[in-house]
């Protein structure tokens, strides 16, 4: 079956950019790849949360995630599709380890192409499925975390390593709630430039 009669322009523009990346190991296709879809699923996100700087870190998860596992897309669906799978059910398992109030996890959504998104609520009860999502937080940090200046460097260690939350950060570094998330702002903006290649070194 020919790609072209099955998919759009754009969808098609997405295949060409992951193999790209993956062939290539071009780091601008990578980047264009989350140019075109990090606002989509950071409001995506936000709808399922409620909660911006969460969101923000989520949507680092969910790029971190999918470019981590980018070699086993199958061109069976979009990359939209799938991304924004990934993207649900990490959140969807952010929900449940907090156990937020937030909206049913019956709504439903639809990804840049109109096609519904598929929430598939995992048993609570996987532990290697927490492992794995422990362990992409770990590989996230691990990739970033060494180029990031010093002062944001133990910030986001205690956010995304040790998980603690805004309050027990300002805590630990005896910092103002209102600095450390405007430095832990700046840090997600600095992994961003990381990931598209913008800069090797800060």
């Amino acid at each position: 079956m020919e790609l072209g009669k099955q998919f759009s322009e754009k969808a098609l523009k997405d295949f060409k950019l992951i193999d790209s990346a993956v062939d290539d190991h071009n780091e601008q296709a990578y980047a264009e790849l989350m140019q075109r879809y990090r606002k989509p699923v950071y409001h995506m996100i936000l709808k399922m949360i409620r909660n911006v700087d969460d969101a923000e870190d989520l949507t680092i998860e969910a790029f971190a995630k999918a470019f981590k596992n980018l070699h086993k897309f199958k061109k069976d669906f979009t990359f939209s599709t799938w991304l924004f799978r990934i993207a649900t059910n990490n959140t969807i398992d952010f929900i449940r380890k907090k156990r937020l109030d937030t909206m049913s996890l019956n709504t439903s959504f639809s990804d840049d192409n109109g096609e519904a998104i598929t929430i598939d609520v995992l048993d609570k009860n996987l532990n290697p499925q927490e492992e794995a999502i422990n362990t992409q937080k770990i590989e996230l940090v691990r990739l970033f975390v060494t180029k990031l200046p010093a002062k944001y460097q133990r910030l986001v260690k205690l956010r995304y390593f040790d998980e603690l939350s805004y309050d027990e950060i300002a805590t630990e570094l005896d910092a103002p709630l209102g600095t450390v998330k405007a430095q832990l702002h700046r840090a997600r903006e600095l992994m961003y430039e990381l990931v598209k290649g913008k800069k090797e070194h800060i």
